[in-house]
């Protein structure tokens, strides 16, 4: 084979998932007699940075915009004697591999370029492209198998805040982690921010109610890996400060955040949260737990 033509290729491709589902392309019959799912992705054009590259051709075959990482693989295929553009070969491909997500709202999928390499775009089980059931191309178990999720360490703020017999709450909406359950007003603690000035930002934001902030009643850390609000799948690390907070007896606690991980708020029976009527973080029941003996000794 050391006589045929030498052909190397660049191309940047990326590892896209969404809870237990990844993004494939499907390779046109001109590329693959048999149906074969390969990575989103393509062919770097001269003089282009891989991570435009990813962008372009994600879009290209997918029509969804994706952000890509800050490192990536990179896998190295010689191919003697394969064929490119109806003639035998001595082929060498690099494929730049790169963790990629997209907004959690995106459209389904479909190809956008016209007489591409690939011809359909669909989210497909990770469970069946494992055992075989979905045919894909080697390359996609190799950047399978040296993927990781993303490690995100995040400190929080989160504020406890009783009335009478009822503690404020608000729900997490569609765009965050846990949809549907309850858990302490509150959020993410900005780089050099204190985190009693992060929790009265994030009060007023989630709830439209300025708060006093009292001692610190507990420290609360849960680990799980789940798809953020951006669309990334992350092993998540949320480390929560948990403050006694209080608001003015006439302040109305309401919903003003728009489009964002909250969708409502509302005063919640003490009782509903201990029986379990409804479904809260662990981080309530905790926060509650530890303010207990605070709340006998001044009463």
């Amino acid at each position: 084979m050391s006589g045929l033509p030498k052909r190397q290729r660049v191309a940047a491709y990326a590892v896209i998932l969404s809870g237990e589902r990844i993004l494939l392309s499907r390779l046109s019959p001109a590329i693959s007699a048999d149906e074969l799912w390969t990575l989103p992705g393509g062919g770097l054009d001269h003089g282009e940075d891989p991570r435009d590259a990813v962008v372009r051709e994600v879009h290209e075959e997918t029509g969804l915009d994706v952000e890509i990482g800050e490192t990536a693989r990179v896998y190295s295929a010689h191919l003697p004697g394969v064929w490119r553009d109806g003639h035998r070969v001595d082929a060498h491909a690099l494929r730049i591999v790169y963790d990629g997500w997209v907004p959690v709202d995106s459209p389904a999928p479909r190809v956008v370029e016209v007489d591409g390499s690939t011809v359909e775009a669909a989210w497909q089980p990770l469970a069946s492209v494992l055992d075989g059931t979905v045919p894909v191309a080697p390359m996609v178990l190799e950047a399978l198998a040296d993927h990781r999720p993303y490690r995100h360490q995040r400190l929080g703020a989160y504020a406890l805040v009783r009335r009478e017999d009822a503690v404020l709450l608000v729900r997490i909406s569609a765009r965050g982690f846990h949809t549907g359950s309850w858990t302490l007003p509150g959020g993410g603690v900005d780089h050099g921010e204190p985190p009693r000035s992060a929790l009265v930002r994030e009060v007023r934001e989630e709830c439209g109610v300025e708060c006093g902030v009292g001692e610190l009643v507990a420290v609360h850390d849960e680990h799980f890996s789940g798809t953020a609000p951006s669309g990334r799948f992350e092993d998540f690390h949320s480390v929560g400060l948990v403050f006694a907070a209080t608001i003015e007896d006439d302040a109305e606690p309401r919903l003003v955040e728009e489009g964002g991980t909250t969708d409502a708020v509302a005063w919640v029976p003490v009782a509903d949260v201990e029986s379990g009527a409804l479904p809260v973080l662990e981080v309530v029941r905790a926060a509650l737990r530890a303010a207990e003996p605070r709340r006998s000794r001044s009463s």
